[in-house]
């Protein structure tokens, strides 16, 4: 096999700087990662010394202003390549957590007040202080209406109770962006405030056991009695879905870019193994099955990544629609799923065996449908958009 099986000498969303940028990221992935990730998997979470590595090489907060210790440039591109490299290179559990703070919680305190960012920036772009957002609840799946985690404002401070469930560095986190109900309406009642690791009544749970994903600390969390300043209230009381919804657009996006570069990887692998395995005397690639699989799958992610990249560019134009931001995602994790299936099939025995990559990929996608928002919740979304109301 010569170039990239998908057609990557077309692509016109990058630039020389995110090429280059591209290449410290495979070399962080080779020297802070590789050597690591076995032993981040078997203890279930990985190493702080991840993320403050990944400070020190200018993979967090590039969004981050200078005066903060960031790079102070509003770009996406950077992220994505992140997204892109972790994803094809199958570290999906390392990708996840570095996704989460970067993608998906740094823009909350980007907005923050100006006396948040001074406290918490720094911390966040360095890698010394690592973040999540506990949204999902025991009772309450995709439905933010249904939150009951309750905060009560007490003179200067909230005081918090509730429990939360399946909070992505739920073990790691310093700060935790908790979604509270702070008055009965179902959106308007929404509160987002900062819990901070070590006050009273906050409570972590077991680490949660996954079938994939495995070095990603996922926990339950538990709040009896927090009180939180109102000081650590990020924007203002009953303005917490605004900002929620406001997000998540770019956290689908980058899903979806995992999503895409996974698929690729996973067929990178299995284009090697079938050109190595012999099966009747002959190459199993050759097979004209294995060709016409090959082939479609191929095509499939071509076209997945043309359309996530037509994504990228209208979020870099600030015209990414929630609806297309859900079709990507729904789209290429269900594609992801797919392609992980059909190529663990052509692997035969050895697909099933976790030494090789095909295995990895394939417990590490079947989340992907879930997490951010699943496919059921997507297609609402866009049905709606399509005024199916």
């Amino acid at each position: 096999m010569t170039g990239d099986p998908v057609g990557g000498s077309f692509r016109t969303v990058y630039e020389a700087e995110h090429e280059q940028f591209r290449d410290t990221v495979r070399s962080f992935i080779e020297a802070t990662v590789r050597p690591n990730d076995a032993a981040w998997e078997a203890a279930g979470i990985v190493d702080r010394s991840f993320y403050t590595e990944a400070g020190k090489q200018g993979l967090i907060g590039f969004e981050v202003p200078e005066e903060f210790g960031g790079s102070g440039v509003e770009d996406f591109r950077f992220n994505a390549v992140i997204g892109e490299e972790f994803g094809r290179a199958g570290f999906t559990s390392t990708a996840s957590c570095l996704s989460l703070h970067s993608d998906v919680i740094l823009p909350y305190f980007l907005a923050a007040s100006a006396e948040q960012k001074a406290r918490w920036l720094p911390g966040i772009a360095s890698g010394e202080i690592v973040t999540a957002i506990a949204m999902t609840e025991p009772g309450t799946g995709s439905d933010l209406a249904g939150i009951r985690t309750r905060a009560v404002l007490q003179g200067d401070e909230y005081v918090l109770n509730g429990a939360k469930t399946f909070i992505t560095s739920g073990q790691n986190a310093d700060l935790v962006i908790v979604v509270s109900r702070t008055d009965p309406h179902p959106h308007r009642g929404l509160t987002l405030l900062v819990v901070e690791r070590g006050m009273p009544g906050f409570e972590r749970g077991r680490n949660l056991d996954k079938i994939g994903q495995h070095g990603q600390d996922t926990s339950e969390l538990s709040f009896t009695d927090v009180r939180v300043p109102v000081a650590n209230r990020l924007g203002d009381e009953g303005g917490g879905f605004g900002w929620l919804m406001r997000n998540l657009p770019q956290e689908r996006l980058t899903i979806a870019v995992s999503a895409v570069a996974s698929a690729l990887g996973a067929l990178e692998a299995t284009l090697a193994y079938v050109g190595e395995r012999k099966a009747f005397g002959q190459s199993i690639g050759t097979f004209q099955n294995s060709r016409f699989v090959l082939a479609e799958l191929a095509t499939e992610v071509d076209v997945a990544r043309t359309f996530v990249e037509d994504c990228l560019a209208a979020h870099i134009a600030g015209s990414l629609t929630a609806a297309r931001a859900a079709k990507a995602k729904w789209w290429t994790t269900e594609l992801l799923n797919k392609v992980v299936a059909r190529c663990l099939q052509l692997h035969g025995g050895y697909g099933y065996m976790m030494e090789y990559p095909i295995a990895r990929f394939f417990v590490d996608a079947r989340v992907q449908t879930i997490y951010g928002g699943t496919t059921e919740i997507m297609k609402e979304i866009i049905g709606r958009d399509l005024g199916l109301v």
